[in-house]
């Protein structure tokens, strides 16, 4: 019973790694569908989503039956339960990709935001993507890495209040849709790192029963 157990905590662990690396491909498409202003790939990050709140929706379901049925304690549960929380998360995560890629949709054919601050979308969306794939990583090798993410989300921080800096700051050239397009979009991506970096604390707290600083 017990090797049954762990079994299907590796399946669920492995489902969430999976989630983690398609919330990664979901916010690299968008970023490129927002940059390239690309109709087709803005709407195929959207459909998309469907899929990774539909895993989401499974892995919650078979945690709680795992809760039922097995019982588990102390660092069991707290890993069962992690499930829970991070599956969440990470849909959130693609939420946020989604949001991105629909912002790309509404502006079509114009590129959504300024050609002069894509550079900074396309470094937010990499950091993005990078930060999602590690956490996948850390699912599947069980391996702490919430202080080097949380260095990661502190970039994206940092790019995310430049480019409101640029907004806001008197030398901003375009027109105030323009101003709040690109604001309500790179918040995106900051919230999209916050969510990843939560999931990394949980993860590690589930490992060590410690909550990291």
């Amino acid at each position: 019973m017990r090797e049954g157990f762990q079994d299907d905590l590796h399946r669920l662990t492995t489902r969430l790694a999976d989630m983690c690396d398609a919330a990664a491909v979901a916010v690299r498409d968008a970023t490129s569908a927002l940059i390239d202003a690309d109709l087709v790939l803005a709407q195929q990050v959207i459909a998309a989503d469907d899929d990774l709140d539909a895993q989401r929706a499974q892995c919650e379901e078979d945690a709680y039956a795992l809760l039922a049925l097995q019982a588990p304690v102390a660092g069991d549960l707290r890993r069962v339960l992690a499930v829970v929380y991070c599956a969440e998360k990470i849909e959130r995560m693609g939420d946020l990709a989604a949001h991105i890629a629909d912002t790309a949709r509404f502006a079509h054919p114009a590129p959504a935001v300024p050609a002069g601050i894509a550079p900074t979308f396309e470094r937010m969306g990499r950091l993005d993507a990078e930060i999602a794939e590690r956490v996948a990583t850390q699912i599947r090798t069980g391996t702490d890495g919430f202080h080097e993410l949380r260095q990661a989300d502190e970039a994206v921080d940092t790019l995310h209040a430049d480019l409101l800096a640029d907004i806001t700051g008197r030398n901003w050239e375009h027109d105030q849709r323009a101003a709040v397009t690109a604001a309500l979009t790179t918040r995106f991506y900051e919230r999209f790192a916050d969510q990843a970096v939560s999931v990394a604390k949980r993860l590690e707290f589930a490992n060590t029963g410690d909550l990291p600083q």
